[in-house]
């Protein structure tokens, strides 16, 4: 082994090992509390990526990337756990929390690869899967088609029971009932069940007596989804929803997380897997294998913690997030240093209900297909993949993708990771030649249509998203991870008119960086629509809230582990006729004190503020009460870059270039580890490090900061 000094980062490199960096960071706890490893892990489809840091003073933060091994992604994880264990070296009785972010879920939807699923509803609902909310995507299309579900009708059962709005009992449930349709469903092959009964939102009693019914006459093993435990809220579709996607990626990840705690465990006994959830933050392995449903967008929202946390270290209040791989680019915004939240999100075309980092998808990556549509040439969101992947990476895909196109353009090495992944250009020039010789074009000149293309399909995502968030681009900041973010993300900066990106040390790994600086995180909530709350009640409904989400926190780890907690109340609220509600974060102080004016005037301010109109003299009404609880674990500190980088350019070689129609001969390849502190670098460049690609385009200058970030900004 020997080992290369960066700027700021230090970089262990083994033959035929992983790459691996290192940066200098602080811990944020107490001495006197007990010391552990963190480890974030966050699978994709090509690499699987690790960081690793050891909560004491002066610890480093290792990181490196492993091929992903689909579809039996454990074997990936086994093999960079062995690798981190290494690199860390746990001393006796040390342990690990290990935050793991996760596709499977999403994949298994998105994929339909699941199980066979009962859903058992209130009589007179066994078309709800079907009926939906009777909302078309696109109603000018009249060819539109409602996305199918994931059940078949004939294993919708419907059960003879009723429970009015607020709770109350109408028609008991009959077990036996029950039990018999349980039997005809695992009959007629049913592995796993999903129960959504009217208003089970005000009262869980008749789901409760139905799993509990299902299991005597199945087996206790067998698997139940309760859509009252999973998000009790109005909306008889989206908790039927809710349940049914739980159930359908439940066997997944039960025997996923189970394989992998199962092997945590046992490599470093004592220690504790937990996985990333949509909503930022983090749950046990225990609680993730019971609801994965809120695991559906665990990788993207690690990407966002790790950018709030960056935001925080760095004073950079402002950030629009864009996180390119190799199937789509997603993107968020950090605020005033915190990421934006929403109550629902989309995942394989089904909506999902729940408290969800607000995360909006462009179906632009990487591995995106160039084809010709007609006269005009498309880019995705048919995708390559990891395997085959890109025509370049020599698996056996013949189709050019954008990665293509980058290569052809002269922004991307003939190598990357170091030298370990070799491109091949001419398989680019051969899979590219077809489109190039249907248009009259030289390939070169295709590739960098290509990649004009998907700039416009981000730029026609990103400037929507900005204009329902009441943003200008011009006071932003772009902050570009993902494998694919350092290329692209300059060039839809410069489009839609970002002065300055942010490049992190370590881009390629930012995601793996968020499950090092999770915190445990759980939202509960109580639907009170339709009631008549006073302050009191308001309070009291919180008070309950609480204890619910301090028993939760409570399951999740010991409290010696924890360094403290947060209490977040929100309110769903709306004033009196309105069709849609917004969500409210309300004061302790208004809380605690019942103080209904204080209330009220967050909601009017929080109104004035999404849609530039309030009503101070309005009647308003609570849709929903919610309490978020925040677990913090030790996480590191980004503090000043101690190490002197080495004085000078790090220029290396030149490459031609293609941008906007003109050719740049000879522009200039740098080394990211030679950069130095006084280095200015002009664009066209690109800046080179094992981990990523860094484009400068013209017009733009780039420089290292004192946290060893690449700002890229316009001259």
């Amino acid at each position: 082994m020997h080992k290369v000094t960066l700027a700021g980062i230090q970089m262990l490199i083994e033959p035929n090992r992983p790459e691996s960096s290192s940066i200098p960071l602080q811990s944020s706890r107490g001495e006197s509390l007990r010391k552990y490893l963190r480890i974030g892990v966050d699978i994709g489809g090509t690499f699987t990526d690790f960081c690793g840091w050891r909560d004491e003073p002066g610890s480093e933060i290792v990181s490196f990337k492993v091929p992903s091994t689909p579809p039996n992604f454990e074997n990936g994880f086994r093999a960079g756990f062995e690798r981190i264990l290494d690199l860390l070296a746990p001393q006796e009785d040390e342990i690990a929390l290990v935050m793991h972010g996760t596709t499977v879920s999403t994949n298994a939807v998105i994929e339909r690869a699941g199980p066979q699923i009962a859903l058992f509803v209130t009589k007179g609902y066994r078309d709800i899967l079907e009926l939906q909310r009777l909302r078309l995507l696109n109603a000018l299309n009249i060819l539109e088609r409602r996305t199918p579900p994931l059940i078949e009708r004939n294993f919708v059962f419907e059960v003879d029971e009723r429970l009015l709005r607020e709770g109350e009992l109408d028609k008991p449930l009959n077990k036996n009932e029950i039990a018999e349709l349980a039997k005809k469903a695992a009959a007629a092959g049913a592995t796993g069940f999903a129960v959504a009964f009217l208003h089970s939102y005000a009262n869980p009693d008749h789901e409760i007596l139905a799993r509990d019914s299902i299991r005597e006459a199945l087996g206790e093993d067998t698997r139940v989804s309760l859509s009252s435990e999973i998000w009790p809220r109005m909306g008889e579709y989206e908790r039927a929803i809710a349940a049914v996607l739980n159930a359908f990626v439940k066997q997944r990840m039960d025997e996923y997380l189970g394989a992998v705690e199962g092997y945590v465990k046992e490599r470093l006994p004592g220690s504790h897997l937990f996985i990333t959830r949509s909503n930022g933050g983090a749950m046990s392995a225990a609680e993730a294998r019971a609801f994965p449903i809120h695991t559906l967008l665990s990788g993207p929202a690690s990407g966002v913690t790790a950018a709030e946390f960056l935001s925080r270290s760095i004073d950079e209040d402002n950030l629009l997030t864009l996180d390119m791989g190799g199937t789509s680019t997603d993107i968020s915004l950090i605020r005033g240093g915190r990421g934006q939240t929403s109550n629902a999100a989309e995942v394989g075309n089904f909506p999902v209900i729940l408290p969800v980092t607000e995360i909006e998808a462009i179906g632009a990556g990487g591995g995106s297909i160039i084809a010709m549509d007609g006269s005009a040439l498309r880019v995705g969101p048919r995708s390559a993949g990891s395997y085959p992947g890109p025509a370049c990476f020599s698996r056996g895909g013949s189709e050019p993708a954008l990665t293509d196109a980058y290569l052809l353009s002269g922004y991307l090495p003939e190598a990357l990771l170091g030298g370990a992944m070799k491109l091949d250009r001419d398989a680019s020039v051969q899979a590219l030649s077809p489109i190039a010789e249907h248009l009259g074009l030289t390939v070169e000149a295709v590739a960098e249509m290509a990649v004009t293309v998907a700039t416009s399909n981000m730029v026609a995502g990103i400037l929507p998203y900005l204009a329902r968030q009441g943003v200008d681009a011009e006071d932003l900041t772009l902050l570009v991870y993902g494998g694919g973010g350092a290329i692209h993300g300059p060039l839809v900066a410069s489009e839609i008119g970002i002065n300055r990106i942010l490049v992190p040390a370590s881009p390629s790994v930012f995601c793996a960086m968020g499950g090092l600086v999770s915190e445990l995180s759980q939202d509960v909530l109580a639907s009170v629509q339709g009631r008549v709350l006073d302050a009191q009640a308001v309070s009291s409904t919180f008070a309950g809230l609480l204890v619910n989400a301090k028993e939760w926190l409570a399951r999740q780890i010991g409290p010696e582990t924890l360094t403290g907690s947060l209490i977040e109340y929100w309110a769903e609220m709306r004033y009196v006729g309105q069709s849609f509600q917004i969500d409210v974060e309300l004061s302790h102080d208004a809380v605690h004190d019942a103080d209904f004016p204080a209330m009220m005037k967050a909601f009017h301010a929080e109104h004035l503020r999404t849609f530039s109109y309030a009503n101070p003299a309005g009647a308003v009404e609570f849709v929903a009460l919610r309490v978020r609880i925040r677990g913090s674990l030790a996480i590191p500190e980004i503090s000043p870059s101690s190490t002197t980088p080495p004085s000078g350019t790090g220029h290396s070689d030149t490459r031609d270039m293609r941008f906007n129609g003109t050719v740049f001969p000879a522009a200039r390849i740098y080394q990211r580890d030679a950069l130095g502190r006084d280095s200015r670098i002009a664009g066209p460049a690109v800046i080179q490090q094992v981990d990523a690609t860094i484009l400068v385009p013209p017009g733009y200058d780039a420089h290292l900061d004192a946290y060893d970030n690449i700002i890229i900004f316009k001259d």
